[in-house]
């Protein structure tokens, strides 16, 4: 598409104040910067984003979003809560901001969580979505080399092979991870359907490396070794 032709596009991040697992996580100091400035940055660096937005409760997520190049939306606390849906809040964003700065016809809907990435991935997958004429798109790694296995009422069991017939891993289908990084969507589906995902759905596919994410304490530091030593910091 010529810049005149493309869709507006928001870019928008959900990223509440309160977290059990590392206390201010999205604050956190990762590479130099704090947590939730990574996603605002790599998505404002992305040449398909118009507009980055970050919807959070908290006053100091909000300011570190803004100072990156956000703009900030206050959560009202009723959709701020632990068991509140990614999907009202970024519902909440959208028409918080649609019509001042909008309208969109694209969103790429980000985990603050997952900070590997590049602005290259939001772009790829951005033009895949045009390209392919979709309406919603997640971001994925690929695990084919695994064989998977589950607990099943009589103990372990294997899933993707038979282990009496055991194949080279090169003949294990593939599959792929739902890695939470990023999804791409038209908005009507966050209207009506109040989903990420539905119509015609695609994928991008990032590398193994981006499949990291921030839950836990020693996840900063994995996080943050895999990003200097691929130069993403």
């Amino acid at each position: 598409m010529s810049g005149g032709d493309r869709r507006r596009t928001l870019a928008v991040v959900a990223a509440r104040g309160g977290s059990k697992g590392i206390p201010h996580k999205n604050l956190i100091d990762l590479c130099g910067k704090p947590l939730i400035a990574w996603t605002v940055l790599q998505a404002g660096a992305a040449d398909g984003v118009d507009v980055v937005a970050v919807s959070s409760d908290s006053d100091a997520i909000l300011a570190a979003a803004e100072a990156a190049g956000a703009v900030g939306v206050r959560r009202p606390d009723e959709i701020s809560g632990d068991l509140v849906s990614s999907e009202a809040a970024w519902l909440h964003a959208l028409e918080h901001v649609d019509g001042t700065l909008g309208p969109f016809q694209r969103i790429v809907a980000l985990q603050a969580t997952s900070p590997i990435r590049e602005a290259s991935d939001i772009d790829r997958a951005l033009d895949a979505f045009e390209q392919q004429k979709l309406d919603s798109l997640l971001s994925v790694c690929e695990v084919e080399d695994y064989f998977n296995w589950r607990v099943g009422k009589d103990g372990p069991e294997p899933i993707n092979y038979d282990y009496h017939d055991r194949r080279m891993r090169q003949q294990i289908e593939k599959r792929y991870l739902e890695n939470g990084s990023f999804y791409v969507f038209i908005p009507s589906l966050l209207r009506e359907q109040k989903n990420r995902l539905g119509g015609r759905i695609g994928m991008h596919v990032m590398e193994r490396q981006k499949m990291f994410q921030i839950d836990r304490p020693e996840d900063i530091r994995l996080c943050a070794a895999i990003m200097s030593s691929y130069g993403y910091a």
